[in-house]
């Protein structure tokens, strides 16, 4: 009699788990298209506004420092830079954005996805040993990008390194019929643009308003729902066996932040245990390169929703920024882990120091640029 009741309690959990994972796929579906959606409104909205707004941007972006400062600002605003780059493709998409200028504010937004690993140690701020090692842990990853973006922005823009590289891999995409898979897309996601920006009786900027919080909502929830399905099965394989050598913490990460879409949480999931001293930032610096990697899936899904060589290019050059920098970076891999450990060092002189970086860097130094930007 215990048996059978324990039978059916368990096909009863079973039914649950099932229909709990048939929902969250149902959603998954509708927000994947929503954010599709989202894009191409957005490339729509952005025709709408004329060649003067369009001559008003090119001047904004033509300095490649603007166009960076542009990037860490956004970035860290709204902590993602998966929603950052759909809107800088959408942009060069509409031709609204040179892609030229579009690849310094990739770089900035690179940098400005970090600042959630910076918040996430500040939970461990009352511990000082703790706080110490996950402020360490946290900085590596902001390192990195910093190192990658000092490196690779003069050859950015002394030779268009980036650029260059990007254009190759997409006309090799292109040649081999990548954008044929935008024509479906297309079918399904034109009509209802035209719908919305009929309902705004042609007004580009209550289109494109619609279409940022489009592309905010789908973005935000489809992280929030990968993060359920994804995450708890793999937190005890995480722990036990994946940090035991670089290849498979790298690995990890590519495929954890392509699946959950959001480098600023599979990167923030290990500061606790770094904090803990489970993990040392040895350990976490190939994850935190594989992330990097991993996010710009994202870039691509929004690309292809465009139909556009050039928005390909610009996920291709997020793509190539962060092959570049971890080519350099792994070999000098000293250089960021030196960095980010002697700033932690300093926390135990005074806890003001993280609160000051955070907004001296992701917030002081953009606003202050963007402000006298003439």
């Amino acid at each position: 009699m215990t048996e059978s009741i324990s039978t059916n309690d368990d096909l009863r959990i079973q039914t649950t788990s099932l229909h709990v994972l048939i929902v969250k796929l149902s959603l998954l579906i509708i927000l994947v298209y929503l954010f599709i959606l989202s894009i191409t409104l957005l490339g729509d909205s952005f025709k709408l506004f004329g060649k003067e707004f369009a001559e008003k941007i090119f001047h904004a972006t033509s300095n490649p420092i603007v166009g960076l400062m542009i990037g860490i600002l956004s970035t860290a605003v709204i902590q993602s830079s998966s929603t950052t780059t759909s809107i800088i493709v959408g942009l060069v998409a509409s031709g609204i954005l040179p892609f030229r200028a579009s690849v310094p504010m990739v770089m900035g937004a690179n940098i400005g996805t970090s600042v959630t690993n910076v918040l996430v140690s500040l939970g461990h701020i009352s511990r000082k040993d703790e706080f110490r090692r996950a402020f360490g842990g946290s900085m590596l990853h902001d390192f990195f990008n910093i190192c990658s973006v000092i490196v690779l922005l003069p050859l950015q823009i002394s030779f268009n390194l980036i650029g260059r590289s990007a254009h190759i891999f997409e006309s090799v995409f292109v040649g081999f019929g990548g954008l044929k898979f935008t024509s479906p897309l297309k079918v399904i996601t034109k009509p209802v643009a035209h719908f919305i920006i009929d309902l705004t009786h042609g007004s580009g900027w209550l289109s494109a308003l619609i279409a940022f919080i489009l592309l905010f909502v789908a973005l935000h929830f489809i992280v929030r729902i990968l993060k359920s399905l994804v995450l708890a099965k793999v937190e005890k394989f995480f722990q036990r066996y994946v940090f035991r050598t670089p290849v498979l913490s790298f690995l990890l990460g590519i495929i954890l932040t392509t699946l959950v879409q959001s480098s600023s949480i599979t990167t923030s999931i290990v500061i606790p245990l770094i904090g803990a001293g489970v993990l040392t930032i040895n350990q976490i610096y190939p994850y935190y390169l594989g992330a990097n990697i991993g996010t710009t899936i994202t870039a691509f899904l929004a690309s292809f929703v465009t139909g556009s060589g050039e928005a390909v290019a610009v996920a291709f050059a997020h793509l190539t920024f962060n092959i570049y920098g971890i080519v350099i970076f792994w070999p000098l891999k000293r250089i960021p882990i030196w960095l980010a450990t002697k700033l932690s060092e300093m926390t135990q002189r005074s806890k003001l120091i993280p609160i000051l970086y955070i907004l001296v860097v992701f917030f002081i130094i953009p606003g202050i640029i963007l402000f006298f930007y003439d």
